[in-house]
């Protein structure tokens, strides 16, 4: 009698096993993030992301990405930076819920919906006065690089080359900053249609110190958590 008891009161390793696969890991390792965890990093990296693209589109500038060319379609209509961005990146998630799976989809819904609603509303929540425009193209860059580089290592991102660009690396071992690199120079040329060359010239600027940051920091072999 007191061994059922015991047995009843402590379940088996296979059952606790079996109960862990149902419901899924929420216990925080050194290669595995919690969910709270998650929750805290996209929440960083959205905020930071978002901290980026206010100061660049301040200065009238222009990153890569789906964010760049939200910032064309911005620039030329006039129309919401954030609800463009999100309409934009509603095709990626056929992608990432293909190749990347449920939790990446997921995580990067949350991150892209979050960073539509800050961009959306970054002119109520922060007022820029004056920003050097080299300082500003660097702080602009750095601050989105800071922010993906967050999302990526939450296996997350912003959406759109994003999610192409850590699918690439995973699949390939190709850089994802290197990635990014070459879809945003080539955003970057479209720019033209929307502000002067002078503000492309910046813009290409802080592209570079973006993907220049990512490529250097965002390695697999030196960061194993997901």
């Amino acid at each position: 009698m007191g061994i059922e008891a015991h047995r009843q009161d402590h379940p088996s390793d296979a059952e606790t096993t079996r109960k862990a696969h149902r419901f899924g890991n929420w216990a925080a390792t050194a290669t595995h993030h919690s969910p709270w965890e998650d929750a805290l990093g996209i929440l960083a990296g959205t905020t930071l992301t978002a901290v980026g693209i206010a100061i660049l589109g301040h200065l009238g500038f222009l990153t890569g990405g789906m964010a760049g060319l939200a910032f064309v379609i911005h620039y030329l209509t006039a129309w919401n930076f954030g609800l463009v961005f999100f309409i934009l990146n509603l095709p990626f998630y056929l992608l990432a819920v293909g190749r990347m799976g449920r939790a990446f989809t997921i995580k990067t819904v949350f991150a892209v919906t979050l960073l539509s609603v800050l961009t959306a509303f970054s002119p109520d929540l922060l007022r820029l006065d004056y920003v050097e425009p080299l300082t500003g193209a660097f702080l602009g860059g750095l601050m989105i690089g800071f922010g993906l580089l967050a999302l990526f290592r939450h296996r997350s991102s912003a959406g759109g080359v994003g999610i192409l660009a850590v699918f690439l690396q995973d699949r390939f071992g190709w850089r994802a900053g290197l990635t990014q690199l070459a879809v945003d120079l080539t955003v970057l040329v479209t720019a033209f249609l929307a502000v002067p060359p002078r503000a492309v010239a910046y813009s290409v600027f802080g592209a570079l110190v973006l993907n220049v940051f990512l490529a250097i920091f965002h390695r697999t072999d030196r960061y194993l958590a997901n």
